[in-house]
């Protein structure tokens, strides 16, 4: 898996987009609880080094955006609640979202904003034309597009993640969620990550689901 980020790096760069987006209270408080839950122990593949990956993803389809900032706070806020044995993470994220922004003095119309779009990682299913919607899915997915060895470091860390799962039922519900992937109308919606991840990431999902059984 990927070195987790500098805590100093991550928190600089909270800091940087909370100002841009006109906070009227210090963003250091709210990025400093945002830290803390993305280090909880329960965490091995939605750590820190996940959290970076996806910014930095986002950064790089920015120019698909209609308001890259808004795909970058919802970067932020998609994983911050993470317990693998609950089923309503992406809700009680979009909560803490709505409460962190509004508390911090940010427009709600761009709230709001990030509020669906950390809703839609629970799918990954933007509809055509939501080009925020695209480049956060696109950014949060660009893992099943790595390297096999990166992709191979991913599912393990998502194993242990869900460690307290017996093995058979955690491998008919993986294969679950692989078909589900596969099954998408489009893994990628931008051009520059369907040309980049499409294909080794169809790869890497077939080969994991073959391992599986």
């Amino acid at each position: 898996m990927p070195t987790e980020p500098r805590y100093d790096d991550l928190l600089d760069r909270w800091n940087a987009l909370l100002t841009r987006c006109g906070a009227t209270a210090d963003p250091a408080a709210y990025g400093r609880d945002l830290l803390d839950r993305w280090a909880e122990p329960q965490r091995r593949y939605h750590t820190t080094a996940h959290l970076a990956a996806v910014l930095d993803h986002a950064d790089a389809l920015a120019p698909h955006a209609e308001d890259p900032d808004a795909v970058r706070l919802a970067a932020w806020f998609h994983d911050a609640v993470y317990r693998p044995d609950r089923s309503e993470n992406e809700e009680r994220s979009a909560r803490l979202a709505a409460r962190a922004l509004h508390e911090a003095g940010l427009a709600e119309e761009l709230t709001a904003e990030v509020v669906r779009l950390v809703l839609l990682t629970t799918t990954h299913r933007p509809e055509p034309g939501d080009r925020n919607g695209e480049v956060l899915c696109d950014a949060d997915l660009a893992v099943l597009g790595g390297p096999p060895e990166a992709y191979a470091a991913y599912a393990a860390a998502v194993r242990e993640e869900y460690g307290f799962v017996p093995e058979d039922a955690f491998r008919a519900g993986r294969a679950a969620v692989l078909r589900q992937l596969l099954d998408l109308p489009a893994l990628y919606r931008t051009p520059e990550a369907r040309e980049r991840f499409d294909a080794p990431a169809r790869a890497n999902l077939t080969a994991e689901l073959a391992a599986l059984g």
